[in-house]
């Protein structure tokens, strides 16, 4: 890899107007030694322009590497809830052959140019180029196409830097090996324009409550959009639903799912919010100035499951939120939802239901909700494994049984 990224180096110098002496890029192998080695690592990915994974099976069993995308996704993703066009600012590489169905569900966005660089890179990856001297031309010709393209990213694409995110907070991208497909669902409880109380802003509603964006001055996107994704990048498969369309879940188990995932009906676990799968619910406090949606989330919090969890949007640059009024919500909220708050208020995140005052707050607190409510559901969900045909049990049989048949058993031999 360290001639892979020297060589990348070397025609990044060439291809730009960078400084003489000046670091063209960095490797993440080089800073695994040391002290502060994470600092500098989330340093860097917090203000790189362009951030290059080597595809292999392995890489995608490294907790490492999981962080480190899901570092630089967030940028990504914040970027585009700041208003920023789609940001291509990925740019993997296949260091050794990898299939498409292999791929972690939380990359597959991420187009893989192949066919640019021929079969043989397709079928052996950087890796074999290397390796085999007779592809040797090759492997100059894709390592010059790929420096191409990084410089043509940073340049047509600049993402902003951010804040470096703690490396030993950071969760990761892909789910723990061996592990199947991970389910999710997120329950947004908010009014439209057409259902708020009378003095309240409009500007942060829309037409659905899918279109809720309390941070509306820090993002140009709704949160629940911004959550999907970033629920999507830890590498689980999500669906969402406004609680106004129905019940997100009662007590009755999940349906027996069969050996490909789906339930006795043929929809996939979380496809219409199976009370059996674990959910989050997207709640805002102003959603409680109906009555009939108050006693609803009222009565969803006396069936909801351990492993149903809350976070509780609460923006404070929003004066409405810090009024006599938005205070008179906080109450009703505690009376609204006790048995789910008072869960959320003994975690780690409890945060998430105390109030996130700021768009940054909760795409941090969001990742540690998501593994709170999945440990959850492992520890209480009772298993529905998928019904097989009966196979009868054998019987263990002492001496005596087998000395002698039961009556009327024909062993086929001597009277």
């Amino acid at each position: 890899m360290h001639v892979l990224f020297q060589d990348l180096c070397d025609h990044i110098m060439a291809l730009t107007d960078l400084p003489a002496g000046a670091p063209a890029g960095f490797m993440d192998r080089e800073m695994r030694s040391g002290e502060g080695w994470p600092e500098r690592l989330s340093e860097n990915l917090a203000s790189c322009r362009v951030f290059v994974p080597l595809f292999s099976p392995r890489y995608f069993t490294s907790e490492m590497c999981g962080r480190e995308w899901y570092a630089f996704n967030e940028r990504i993703l914040r970027a585009r809830a700041s208003g920023s066009a789609a940001t291509p600012a990925i740019v993997p590489a296949l260091w050794t052959h990898v299939d498409f169905d292999d791929l972690p569900d939380s990359v597959r966005h991420v187009h893989l140019d192949q066919a640019s660089f021929g079969d043989r890179y397709a079928t052996n990856g950087i890796y074999g180029l290397i390796k085999l001297n007779r592809l040797h031309d090759e492997y100059e010709e894709t390592v010059l196409g790929l420096a191409q393209r990084i410089v043509r990213v940073a340049r047509d694409s600049p993402l902003p830097p951010i804040r470096p995110r703690p490396y030993e907070s950071t969760p990761s991208a892909f789910k723990p090996r061996g592990e199947g497909p991970r389910h999710i669902h997120l329950t947004v409880a908010a009014p439209t324009r057409h259902t708020l109380p009378p003095d309240r802003d409009h500007r942060p509603y829309g037409e659905d409550a899918q279109d809720w964006n309390p941070y509306h001055l820090e993002s140009a996107r709704p949160l629940p959009a911004l959550a999907e994704e970033l629920i999507r990048s830890l590498d689980y498969r999500i669906t969402v639903s406004s609680f106004d369309d129905g019940d997100p879940g009662g007590p009755e188990p999940a349906p027996a799912a069969g050996p490909d995932g789906a339930d006795a009906s043929g929809e996939l676990p979380g496809d219409k919010a199976p009370p059996g799968r674990p959910g989050i619910l997207l709640v805002d406090r102003w959603a409680l100035a109906d009555e009939d949606r108050r006693n609803r989330l009222a009565d969803y919090d006396s069936r909801a499951h351990p492993w149903i969890s809350a976070v509780v949007p609460w923006n404070r640059a929003d004066e409405q939120c810090q009024s006599d009024e938005g205070n008179r919500f906080v109450e009703e909220l505690d009376r609204t939802l006790p048995l789910i708050l008072d869960r959320g208020r003994r975690t780690d995140c409890r945060m998430a239901v105390n109030g996130v005052p700021t768009l940054k707050a909760f795409t941090d607190v969001l990742p540690a909700v998501v593994a709170h409510t999945t440990r959850q559901y492992l520890k209480h969900a009772e298993a529905h494994p998928p019904q097989g045909p009966h196979i009868p049990r054998p019987r263990l049989m002492g001496p005596a049984q087998a000395a002698y048949p039961e009556p009327g058993t024909d062993h086929g031999g001597d009277a």
